[in-house]
């Protein structure tokens, strides 16, 4: 399965959220994330454009791979995430257990997240409304599929962020976006610095 995501910087989340009522759109759960990300021994995921991560939901514990993103303005890449034990005790063994295999630990995103789902032209479309520390409010508009209906997926979540009003698109990560708000320098940073 692919992830065909949008995120959009700026969001306006009361003028999204009338708009999503008016769909008939049936509210999640309101939640707080944190998100530790980890590099690879072996390879830069932030050169390879993958990403790996322990999210942290209350004391659910999940660990997420991200592909590299394919081309095109919507950002579509393989996800696979992986249901851990719950508990601090098991994040904890979990990231005592990558440092010992040579990840290194590189940020915690956190966020509050208001998650809504709907039903639109025959795909689950996931929209959430993320307040991130240090960076502001965003919108994600989210749709999973079969890489045999991406194309339909994509035109269904460009439509549906348009109709919501979503015209600031963000195409960094928010680890991406934490890290140079930090001053960390990042790949096209590092190359461009090098001519």
């Amino acid at each position: 399965m692919l992830e065909i995501e949008q995120k959009f910087a700026d969001a306006d989340f009361a003028a999204i959220e009338k708009r999503l009522t008016e769909w008939h759109m049936r509210r999640g759960e309101e939640r707080g994330e944190a998100d530790h990300y980890f590099n690879a021994p072996d390879r830069d995921f932030a050169r390879t454009d993958e990403a790996f991560r322990l999210r942290r939901v209350g004391l659910a514990n999940f660990l997420t791979y991200k592909g590299p993103k394919h081309p095109g303005a919507v950002k579509v890449r393989t996800e696979l995430e992986i249901p851990l034990r719950d508990g601090d005790e098991a994040a904890e063994q979990f990231m005592r257990l990558l440092a010992h295999l040579g990840y290194r630990a590189v940020a915690v995103v956190r966020k509050r997240r208001r998650i809504h789902h709907l039903e639109r032209g025959g795909f689950v479309l996931v929209v959430c409304l993320d307040e991130v520390e240090e960076l502001g409010r965003f919108a994600e508009v989210e749709i999973v599929a079969p890489e045999d209906q991406v194309e339909a997926a994509r035109s269904v979540l460009t439509d549906a962020a348009a109709a919501l009003g979503l015209t600031n698109v963000e195409r960094r990560s928010y680890l991406n976006l934490l890290l140079a708000a930090q001053g960390t320098p990042q790949p096209a940073d590092i190359a461009e610095n090098a001519r």
